[in-house]
């Protein structure tokens, strides 16, 4: 099989719908659907998430302007967050979760918990 031509989407043009279809065609052409069950994504969402960690770990706060300026870097960050978006929405379709919703609902119950006049500039658990 041929691969398929892609379209180009961005943040401001693809919806989520779009990226879980392009995660969920890649995955079918495959064939892996019976390795992405819940426990399989879930556990890759954490390791994808941890080598994200990797590319911050001992670095200090001062030195993370550095990052964004050096291309080949940031390269591999934008790699690493796709594979945790990937999983993330297989995750979601797999489970059945409207993940804008979800997310819709979760900001909604911070902003309960968290109220601006009490948090803005701080933290306080």
């Amino acid at each position: 099989m041929e691969p398929q031509a892609r379209t180009r989407f961005t943040d401001a043009t693809a919806t989520v719908a779009d990226l879980m279809k392009l995660v969920a065609d890649f995955v079918a052409e495959r064939e892996w659907e019976p390795f992405h069950d819940a426990k399989n994504l879930s556990a890759s969402i954490a390791i994808e998430a941890a080598e994200l960690m990797e590319h911050f770990q001992w670095l200090r706060s001062d030195e993370l302007g550095n990052v964004r300026r050096d291309t080949a870097k940031l390269q591999e960050i934008a790699e690493e967050t796709a594979d945790i978006a990937a999983y993330l929405l297989s995750f979601a379709s797999r489970m059945g979760i409207d993940l804008s919703a979800a997310l819709a609902d979760k900001m909604q119950k911070n902003a309960r918990k968290y109220p601006s006049a009490k948090y803005r500039g701080r933290f306080e658990a």
